[in-house]
């Protein structure tokens, strides 16, 4: 793919955002990702991880309804929006995990989102390893709060151990599948995994 159409695809979807009001181009991946593998159910409850500006808060709350919940977790404040709860707070701390449950209040969550990506350094093995420890907390986050059965959605570059953590997802969750949504920058090592029904690998 020329640099030229991927710039012109790029600009494509920061001005569908600004157009239809959400707050990141992002909103367009995981709009993609509901589409192709329906994540989202009506009155669902969704923990997003690494939440600012809120893109993904927007788009689950579209997918969940009224009677469904978004909480959403970063370290940087976000503006309010209408219906989704947010912390601020680390989501590497356990002080804020343990808000989410309190928010949570005995229930479990139905999907888990990380679209989290660290500070870029421009090292790319640096990068990808601070990536895979986000992800590594984000799996932590999502065995704690989901319930049996629930989903776990994770952004990760690409590296060396990449496969590893894929494995390990494949080791608690029943069905995971790696996507590239077409809103993602073709040169971003940038993938999804999509992990279903979280097995009890408590028994």
């Amino acid at each position: 793919m020329t640099r030229w159409y991927s710039e012109k695809k790029r600009e494509h979807f920061y001005k569908e955002a600004k157009r239809l009001g959400y707050r990141a181009r992002s909103a367009f991946k995981l709009k993609q990702i509901q589409k192709r593998f329906g994540v989202f159910s009506k009155e669902d409850i969704v923990i997003d991880l690494g939440a600012a500006p809120g893109g993904w808060s927007q788009v689950a709350k579209e997918f969940v309804g009224a009677k469904g919940i978004v909480i959403g977790a970063d370290i940087l404040p976000i503006k309010p929006l209408d219906n989704v709860q947010f912390i601020q707070g680390d989501i590497t701390d356990n002080e804020t995990v343990e808000e989410i449950k309190q928010i949570l209040n005995d229930t479990k969550a139905d999907v888990v989102l990380s679209d989290m990506s660290p500070d870029i350094s421009g090292n790319y093995s640096v990068d990808q390893a601070r990536s895979l420890w986000l992800c590594e907390r984000a799996l932590e986050v999502a065995e704690q709060v989901l319930h049996p059965n629930g989903t776990f959605v994770c952004k990760i570059f690409e590296g060396a151990d990449t496969k590893k953590f894929i494995e390990k997802v494949k080791q608690r969750f029943s069905s995971v599948r790696i996507f590239t949504p077409d809103a993602s920058r073709k040169s971003s090592s940038e993938i999804y995994i999509i992990a279903k029904s979280l097995k009890n690998t408590h028994t």
